[in-house]
């Protein structure tokens, strides 16, 4: 059996914990979970769906242009985008639902996003994979569409270079 496992910062696990939103996949392993199929709207109007990345390892980064942490990280995010996406590494950033429509195409226009940004205005995306409430969050989904990480705020990328590269050995 598979498992997964999250990772958090301790500030983070007592934030939820002291707002009640503390779930195991703050703290514990569990089972490797499918990612969901689903449906969604990239800023320049074209429609995809996640199982449409099924073969590809991909980082779904949940975000919003008023989380200082989310901008804070987007330049590593985008660097490690250009590292393994010619590999077929998928980064998409998925701006919560409470997110303004024009800053977010503001703001990924203004960096010049290279990969996938999506507007979850209905918060079907975030409760679909896995209830997000929290940003930022990073889910890093392999090959198989398997969702084997969860990071609750920034994620570290000392870490997850090595687990995209070890993923994308994957057969």
């Amino acid at each position: 059996m598979k498992f997964v496992c999250a990772f958090a910062p301790p500030a983070i696990v007592a934030l939820a914990s002291a707002v009640g939103l503390a779930s195991p996949m703050l703290t514990a392993c569990s089972r490797v979970e499918q990612a969901p199929a689903l449906s969604y709207t990239l800023l320049d109007g074209r429609r995809s769906d996640l199982s449409a990345l099924r073969g590809h390892v991909v980082l779904v980064n949940f975000w919003a242009t008023d989380c200082a942490p989310c901008v804070e990280e987007m330049p590593a995010l985008v660097a490690n985008w250009r590292r393994y996406s010619p590999q077929g590494f998928e980064t998409l950033a998925v701006s919560m639902r409470h997110d303004a429509p024009a800053l977010v195409a503001n703001f990924a226009e203004a960096r010049a996003l290279p990969f996938g940004v999506v507007i979850d205005n209905t918060g079907e995306i975030a409760q679909r994979l896995g209830n997000v409430q929290f940003t930022p969050t990073s889910l890093l989904i392999n090959k198989r569409g398997e969702i084997v990480r969860r990071w609750l705020g920034k994620t570290d990328f000392t870490t997850i270079g090595p687990l995209i590269a070890e993923l994308q050995d994957e057969s």
